[in-house]
């Protein structure tokens, strides 16, 4: 399967990670609506998810992809180290834990697909990555987001602690 990618205008990554199908039952049959969860990104430290749901798929693609990038515009830059992160950094939401490990040049990006296409979309490209608990696609992106904003620099820590490098 290939993974759905498209870099617009803007300079923004957009990646699709899951679209789901969703059933009610009415007196006609069955009507069916989609749930589609988008990632964006800028490859510069920044990631924001999406989530919309519409009558049809190109909609519901549409409204997550303008909700990903209205919560872009919130979401602080990671603090990342080259091609990597600094440390290594556990992200809980729900019962989904995502392990981030720093990896060497050369390695790529070591991930599952709701994972993968975060890390990708904030520019990451050499990282191991460990998923415990549940594997929801949405709980995931979610905890892999909050993992990344929990990164600090050297800098960053030395100036909290007041002392010098």
């Amino acid at each position: 399967m290939a993974r759905e990618r498209e870099t617009r205008q803007d300079g923004l990554e957009e990646r699709v990670v899951k679209i789901r199908r969703c059933a009610a039952v009415v007196k006609g049959g069955r009507r069916f609506s989609f749930n589609a969860l988008v990632v964006v990104g800028d490859k510069h430290g920044r990631a924001a998810y999406g989530y919309g749901k519409a009558n049809e798929v190109p909609p519901a693609v549409e409204k997550a992809a303008k909700d990903a990038q209205e919560r872009m515009k919130r979401q602080p830059k990671v603090s990342l180290r080259g091609a990597t992160i600094p440390h290594r950094i556990v992200g809980k939401y729900g019962s989904s834990k995502v392990v981030l490990v720093p990896a060497g040049p050369g390695t790529g990006v070591k991930a599952g697909p709701g994972v993968r296409d975060v890390l990708e979309c904030v520019g990451i490209h050499n990282i191991l990555t460990k998923v415990h608990g549940s594997t929801n696609p949405l709980n995931l992106v979610k905890a892999t987001i909050e993992g990344l904003l929990k990164l600090r620099t050297r800098e960053e820590v030395a100036a909290l602690r007041g002392v010098t490098l």
